[in-house]
């Protein structure tokens, strides 16, 4: 196991230095795309540290599942996925990073607002891992505001994985309309590379995941609420069902 004390130590003495152009940059891009690169934000001593903890913990208590929601046009996930209570039952580095202090006060500069942790555990940090033709987390929104997403493994582009998202839109979950988005906006897409990290305003940003075609593509996914999320009353549909324990168990 990694040492926690000094991983913490690496990503505050990263951050003291000064990355106030890059903070700059993405807040820009934040604003207007709805979501940033973020690669600046985490030291390799902590990318590797996180990344080793993932591939243990999917080779140890990851789940295959196939599903599709009414709540987002019945567009598909099928993926491998380490759900919250999983990784801080069975890892440290994950949850440890997820409530940094100097990590929080980066992202809120990133995203011109306070970022908290997600007051619903299930939706505060999550691994996924797309590894079958065809896997794919599809077009959907998430309920709190912020997701930060650290990509352990990823196919080359040609091979699919790469985000592609919908900034300015919002989730009817009665009526999700998706490709009424997806033809009245723009669509971007954002290639990724084993190392990079992302912030995404996930509550008003359309966005998948492009089906993978060889290759796969592993990330843990940190979820963050805005201050107004924290008064605010969510359903978790998607969520419950997506991150459920598996009925026939592990495969």
């Amino acid at each position: 196991m990694s040492d926690l004390k000094v991983l913490y130590q690496d990503l505050q003495e990263h951050l003291e230095r000064d990355i106030a152009p890059s903070i700059a940059a993405a807040r820009r891009d934040f604003s207007y795309l709805g979501h940033a690169k973020v690669s600046f934000i985490a030291p390799d001593s902590v990318k590797k540290a996180l990344a080793d903890e993932v591939n243990e913990l999917i080779e140890v208590a990851g789940t295959r599942r196939d599903l599709a929601f009414a709540e987002t046009g019945y567009t598909p996930r099928r993926m491998r996925n380490v759900t919250r209570h999983e990784i801080a039952e069975l890892g440290q580095v994950v949850s440890g990073l997820y409530t940094a202090e100097p990590l929080l006060r980066v992202l809120s500069e990133v995203a011109g607002e306070p970022v908290h942790p997600c007051p619903y555990e299930p939706e505060q940090f999550v691994i996924t891992c797309l590894e079958k033709d065809g896997d794919t987390h599809g077009w959907h929104w998430d309920d709190f505001t912020f997701a930060l997403v650290w990509v352990v493994e990823c196919p080359s582009v040609e091979e699919g994985g790469f985000v592609q998202c919908v900034p300015g839109t919002t989730w009817n979950k009665q009526r999700p309309a998706i490709n009424r988005a997806l033809v009245s906006r723009p669509i971007y897409s954002m290639e990724l590379f084993p190392g990079d990290l992302y912030l995404m305003r996930t509550n008003t940003t359309l966005h998948r995941v492009f089906p993978v075609r060889g290759g796969r593509r592993k990330i843990v996914n940190m979820g963050y609420a805005s201050t107004s999320d924290l008064t605010r009353e969510f359903t978790h549909e998607t969520m419950d069902q997506l991150w459920a324990n598996a009925p026939a168990g592990k495969v």
